[in-house]
């Protein structure tokens, strides 16, 4: 397992701390946890993106009552 090194001033290090402590979580995890969601939500924005842009070039839509009779058939 590899350390990376994170640089904080004072200000920082003491709310992330306290934040640490109040959570019963370690330093480690929140940090590791924050990145994880950062990446998620970015893949999340570039595939919502790219779906956009599809509907975009060729717009399709469907009322609710075809979504309700489609899923009522998967069932």
């Amino acid at each position: 397992m590899s350390i990376v090194s994170l640089r904080l001033n004072a200000v920082e290090e003491e709310l992330f701390r306290s934040y640490a402590v109040h959570t019963g979580k370690t330093l480690s995890e929140l940090f590791k946890n924050a990145l994880v969601e950062q990446i998620e939500d970015q893949l999340d924005y570039e595939i919502g993106m790219k779906a956009l842009e599809k509907f975009h070039k060729k717009p399709v839509t469907h009322s609710i009552d075809d979504v309700i009779k489609e899923l009522e058939l998967d069932l």
